[in-house]
């Protein structure tokens, strides 16, 4: 059974504690070792000189020759007896400027800044905070959503249990609350009766206690969990939780929704408002080789095109960009619009052609499911034996899905898995390295391939699109997206690891100027794609930015995001 962190920590401390006052035992025995040997043997050697000495006397002389004093009131005229001062002196020289200062600063400094830090580390929030997230744990979700909150000026409180690590955080500007997380107090001091809503990224376990602890404290507070197991999710669902958010299998579908496929048909991956946010290849479509003012004029249905993507990376909207076999068209429309441009442009009678999907774990077999349901056939390579057959048989008879069991390094095993044949390879392994590794292996074996990878830290992702993935998702990324938009917060689209969809009040300053101005984009990074009414309606026909109530609709990442929210939206006084 799984203990909820702090308590796991107090268990984990025990034996650190244990270890480090047997260290300090060992510093302290062997200094007093040293002063009682050396005392004696200076005892015996001034005996041979001549020159008996007290016992004081002896232990004297070794604690000022130990620390390099050296009085020089009493001495040695042996040879042997300065050689030994030699010895003194050196063993001494150790002992004081390397054992000793690590003893202090290990077991009196350390301890004493810990202590300062947790003494002034908050455990309530104010009065007058309300509307507020609660983050419960500090993983790489948390921290993304933290990181988002801040540009969003979105106040986010980080419960912790662990003073030291909230003193970190603490020190670093971040909200952060000291409390057990499974006392109900600890949520009434978090203000969660004035909050948003309560998140919760621990295990499955700790996840419970929590959720059934907040809805103690304040029973209208929404709630929202992370699971790593689907069997959990009825269990979160009693304890309280609103929201069970599975990364594995949300991960999964996310990566499925950005196989392009082999038949230029829409992929829908979000929505904003009543407005379907989809991708679409050019490939295997007479859009390849017109340019975008072409492809535009030539279009029947309202679908608009909001950005063109090639390789992961964002290409110039001007109406002579050409559309090439690897570019990937990101289009707003409603149901019956995106209909129409399948109508258009989808190849007819075409099949898709099958994907390969790297590692057979839950985000692979949740990929898998999601392509099988699309009619897409797959085939997952699986280095442990038995692995997915035992946790996937629930496809069985009802699916499209095939099994390799082998090492996915291996070329023998890849074209047995069908990788000559495939459209799309999806990469899921968890270890990040090993993620690098295979796509770089997939992308020399067929230049052409489309490549989706996984990242678990987001350290890697600039690593695995240099590697030759088309697009990169992560947990964290992911994780964040789903909670964000369940908080009600500015709603947010996921194109790829790196580029969002993201809204922002229409500043006074860009009224009338172009969607495609360019000095917005040079200034910060971002893309105004689009316009939304005041209802939230997108607007498809306009191209400059009304003086009306509204919300711009901007494409760009965390850096162009900050940015832009800095120059246009008064986060700080800019300067012309």
């Amino acid at each position: 059974m799984d203990r909820m962190p702090g308590e796991r920590r107090r268990l984990e401390r025990a034996p650190l504690v244990a270890r480090r006052s047997k260290a300090a035992a060992v510093i302290l025995g062997v200094g007093l070792l040293m002063v009682i040997v050396h005392s004696i043997i200076f005892h015996q050697l001034m005996i041979r000189d001549g020159n008996e000495h007290s016992w004081v006397t002896s232990v004297y002389w070794t604690m000022t020759t130990m620390s390099t004093l050296g009085y020089g009131d009493v001495t040695f005229e042996s040879d042997a007896g300065r050689l030994f001062s030699l010895w003194v002196l050196l063993s001494g020289v150790v002992y004081m400027l390397v054992l000793m200062p690590f003893f202090v600063i290990q077991y009196v400094v350390t301890p004493w800044v810990d202590g300062r830090r947790a003494a002034r580390t908050p455990r309530r929030v104010p009065a007058a905070l309300h509307g507020h997230v609660i983050l419960v744990g500090s993983d790489a979700v948390t921290q993304a959503f933290v990181a988002r909150a801040e540009r969003s000026r979105v106040p986010a409180v980080i419960v912790l249990e662990d003073a030291s690590l909230a003193g970190e955080l603490h020190d670093l500007g971040r909200k952060v609350l000291v409390g057990p997380l499974d006392s109900a107090a600890t949520y009434r001091n978090a203000g969660a009766a004035r909050a948003r809503m309560v998140v919760s990224t621990l295990s499955d376990t700790a996840n419970t206690n929590v959720a059934f602890t907040v809805c103690q404290a304040a029973a209208q507070v929404p709630v929202a969990v992370t699971a790593a197991k689907p069997v959990s999710v009825d269990v979160l669902n009693l304890a309280g939780a609103d929201h069970v958010l599975e990364l594995g299998q949300v991960l999964g579908r996310e990566m499925a929704s950005r196989v392009l496929g082999s038949t230029g048909r829409y992929h829908a991956i979000g929505t904003i408002g009543d407005t379907i946010i989809a991708e679409a290849a050019a490939r295997g479509t007479c859009l390849v080789g017109m340019t975008l003012g072409e492809a535009i004029a030539q279009q029947r249905s309202r679908v608009r095109i909001l950005a063109i993507l090639r390789k992961g990376r964002l290409r110039a909207m001007t109406p002579d960009q050409r559309i090439t076999d690897g570019t990937v068209l990101v289009l707003a429309g409603k149901q019956e619009d995106l209909a129409e441009y399948d109508a258009q442009y989808q190849s007819v009678g075409c099949s898709e052609e099958p994907v390969v999907i790297l590692g057979g774990g839950r985000v692979g077999r949740s990929a898998s499911r999601a392509l099988s349901e699309e009619g897409v056939p797959n085939t997952i390579v699986e280095l442990e034996s038995g692995r997915v057959e035992n946790s996937y048989s629930v496809l069985e008879g009802t699916a499209s899905y095939a099994v390799v069991e082998g090492d996915a390094a291996d070329q023998r095993i890849l074209r047995r898995a069908g990788l000559e044949h495939a459209s799309a390879v999806l990469v899921t392994p968890r270890d990040d390295d090993l993620n690098v590794y295979l796509t770089l292996f997939c992308r020399r074996l067929r230049p052409e391939l489309q490549i989706v990878a996984r990242a678990t830290y987001e350290r890697n992702v600039a690593t695995l699109y240099r590697a030759g993935a088309d697009g990169v998702l992560s947990y964290a990324t992911i994780g964040a997206t789903d909670l964000w938009n369940h908080a009600g917060l500015s709603h947010r689209v996921l194109v790829a690891e790196g580029n969002e969809l993201f809204l922002v009040p229409r500043p006074a300053s860009l009224v009338r100027r172009s969607l495609r101005d360019d000095e917005v984009h040079r200034r910060t990074g971002c893309h105004i794609v689009a316009v939304l009414d005041e209802d939230g309606t997108l607007g498809y026909g306009t191209e400059s930015i009304p003086s009306a109530p509204g919300q711009l609709l901007l494409l760009g990442d965390r850096h162009a995001e900050r940015r832009f929210r800095e120059a246009y939206l008064g986060r700080r006084p800019h300067r012309r």
